[in-house]
């Protein structure tokens, strides 16, 4: 027998530590090679960790929420033959702790016999490195927690929030067997219809469980959600936020927008975001100072002449904010086009390092639910951001006469410190002309 020290590599994004977010394994467990072991998120992203070999988990480096720096041992495995492991010719992650090597107690679950992979002999006593293959892209989300799979086909675990995962789990579904009715993400809706035509029973009352006034769930709150926090309260506690609310009148660009859908052909459906992302990236023309970043360490705000337009967009894992780059330099179906693609990457864990950092300026909107007025809370290290509210009819006078017009609030926050008030409300003035008059938007 032979151990291996799965150690964490360092992924090339300059960080010291990473933090686990979620086990996919436990003490015990028989693993297969390539098997996901754990999500560990550095930053805003989630990269999903694979075993290097096939053995049993015999210690583990820590609880969900733990920063375990790179270098340290993640997993050790037990293995009946040493792993070649890719990683003796990869560069070196350094020297992490040594594991202990302890015996399973004699009373520990017996282990199922493993088979023999054709493997050089190891060295007896000996606990290899291994290099972790990286599974996936880096993400923005988890997957889930869960169990582990014995069986060899975590690689292919279906999507599902760890609500679902847990449910399937105390009914003994597998979550593999379940079809999503839209998307590639297992709802509750789908696990409801899966117990109903397989004939399990119990499938009405097993929905959700009855609350009673007993009942206190905690939740450790880590990865995403904890950065969100942790980003959150730096920013309300750094920034002193100046808020400005302003009504536009969007007849005129709504007709136009309808106008435009029914002939696009194949272009993707236009919204009222690629209109407003237009008018911000015009308007900022002229207001240099609210497309900037302010390090507020070194005192120095840096202005941007292109404009790298961050889209607030929720996922199951909380908010994240993916970047439009060089938005100044695309139309209304581009602007569009890239909405639909970056919304649907972030929201399936695919978005990029490079697609979730580096944003200048920032639109957010809570869409239909978006309310009269909010006070949004401005993406650090940014200086602005820009709330779309609901879209009403309402009757307005006009020249002394009544009329019905759509109309919407835009609200908006700005860094006290680089922004002054009057810079403020006349950028989202220059924002409302665009948009009260459309056809500027498309002029050079």
């Amino acid at each position: 027998m032979a151990r291996v020290n799965f150690r964490l590599p360092d992924i090339g994004e300059g960080i010291a530590e990473a933090e686990i977010v979620t086990w996919h394994i436990k003490i015990g467990d028989m693993v297969e090679e390539d098997q996901p072991v754990a999500d560990m998120m550095t930053d805003k992203a989630t990269v999903e960790m694979a075993a290097p070999v096939t053995g049993r988990v015999v210690e583990i480096a820590g609880e969900v929420g733990d920063q375990i720096a790179i270098g340290s041992t993640l997993v050790v495995f037990e293995t009946e033959a040493e792993a070649e492991l890719a990683g003796e010719t990869a560069s070196p992650l350094g020297d992490g702790p040594e594991v202990a090597e302890a015996t399973p107690p004699e009373d520990a679950a017996v282990t199922p016999p493993m088979p023999t992979p054709v493997r050089p002999e190891p060295v007896e006593g000996r606990a290899a490195d291994a290099t972790p293959a990286i599974r996936a892209s880096t993400s923005l989300s988890t997957n889930g927690g869960g169990g582990s799979s014995s069986n060899g086909e975590g690689a292919r675990r279906a999507l599902a929030s760890p609500a679902v995962r847990q449910r399937a789990k105390e009914l003994g579904v597998d979550l593999a067997a379940v079809h999503p009715s839209s998307g590639d993400r297992i709802k509750h809706s789908d696990l409801d219809a899966y117990l109903k035509y397989s004939g399990t029973p119990s499938a009405a009352t097993s929905s959700r469980p009855v609350a009673t006034d007993d009942d206190i769930e905690e939740i450790k709150v880590v990865g995403l959600r904890r950065r969100i926090a942790e980003n959150m309260a730096e920013a309300k506690r750094r920034i002193p936020h100046f808020a400005y609310v302003e009504e536009l009148d969007v007849t005129a660009v709504e007709a136009l927008r309808q106008a435009m859908n029914a002939t696009r052909g194949e272009r993707p459906k236009l919204t009222m975001l690629p209109f407003l992302m237009r008018a911000m990236v015009k308007a900022a023309v002229d207001f240099p100072m609210v497309n900037a970043r302010y390090d507020d360490e070194a005192n120095v705000v840096s202005r941007y002449g292109a404009v790298h337009l961050g889209m607030a967009t929720q996922t199951d894992a909380g908010l994240s904010v993916p970047v439009i780059r060089d938005a100044q330099g695309r139309d209304v179906w581009l602007l569009a086009a890239e909405i639909v693609r970056l919304a649907d990457a972030t929201r399936r864990g695919k978005a990029t390092r490079d697609e979730l950092s580096g944003s200048t300026i920032t639109l957010t909107s809570l869409g239909a639910l978006g309310g009269i007025v909010s006070t949004p809370v401005i993406n650090r290290p940014e200086v602005a951001i820009v709330g779309v509210n609901r879209m009403v009819e309402r009757p307005v006078v006009i020249e002394g006469r009544i009329e019905v017009r759509k109309m919407m609030n835009l609200s908006s926050s700005f860094d006290h410190r680089v922004v002054d008030g009057m810079d403020a409300a006349k950028f989202i003035q220059a924002i409302r002309r665009l948009i009260e008059v459309p056809a500027l938007l498309f002029a050079d």
